[in-house]
């Protein structure tokens, strides 16, 4: 190979290699990105719950395990009589646990430093249910009468909604709708307009409680009843929402 041939050929190589990196840089440098706009929408809905959930629990103590839970047993199946009589159905009555255990008596040590091996004085039952109460107006009823029949630990409430869809719905609605105004306010500032939506992505949604000052919704209840302030689940929704900027 002649000495011009070698320099075209040098030229030329060199040309390639330039060629080849300099795309492999554009490609490189080109991962799509485009001018965005990324905002966060927020939607919440307020509404008074329709359903209560309890929790009772019936314990009974005896010098034997078998007197104990004859007692917790009476005692448990009177309430379940009278959940039934209220209108609770079986399906909205189920046991959260249950269990027996043994009381100790731990003797003080002697003045020898000796002290005696605990012993067992008696025996503890426990049965726990969970209910779920529809008819808000027997709430406070059914927790005293509960109690008059042998509940003596638990009582906590929960107020939830049976079928919370459709107030999420409304919250998704609100959340998008705060999205988009954020997106134009942003790029209204920025002198740019709002272009396509690329992307939406909702985060979460969890039923609260309304805090205690704003439970002020009750229902009608006779004067024995416990008293019951019900007042609203908050529904919140959150949605992460991209646009593309026309500028």
């Amino acid at each position: 190979m002649t000495n011009s041939n070698i320099s075209r050929y040098l030229v030329l190589l060199a040309s390639t290699i330039f060629v080849l990196t300099s795309t492999t840089a554009c490609w490189a440098g080109d991962d799509g990105a485009h001018p965005r706009i990324l905002v966060t929408g927020q939607g919440s809905v307020d509404v008074a719950p329709d359903m209560a959930m309890l929790a009772l629990t019936v314990t009974r103590e005896a010098e034997t395990a078998r007197e104990a839970l004859d007692a917790n047993s009476s005692a448990m199946n009177d309430v379940l009589a009278a959940m039934k009589a209220e209108g609770i159905k079986a399906r909205d009555l189920q046991t959260s646990g249950f269990s027996i255990q043994p009381k100790y008596f731990y003797p003080q040590q002697k003045s020898s430093g000796t002290r005696e091996p605990p012993r067992i004085i008696g025996y503890t039952v426990r049965n726990s249910l969970n209910v779920r109460v529809r008819d808000m107006g027997s709430l406070g009823q059914i927790l005293d009468k509960s109690v008059t029949l042998g509940v003596n630990e638990g009582g906590n409430i929960s107020f939830t909604n049976d079928d919370p869809s459709a107030v999420i719905t409304q919250a998704r609605v609100l959340a998008m709708k705060d999205a988009l105004a954020k997106a134009k306010t942003l790029a209204e500032a920025a002198g740019v307009k709002v272009g396509t939506l690329l992307e939406i992505s909702e985060q979460s949604f969890n039923p609260r409680p309304m805090p205690m000052a704003r439970a002020e919704r009750s229902f009608a209840m006779s004067a024995d009843a416990v008293p019951v302030a019900t007042g609203e689940n908050t529904y919140r929704v959150s949605v992460d929402v991209t646009f593309a900027i026309d500028q």
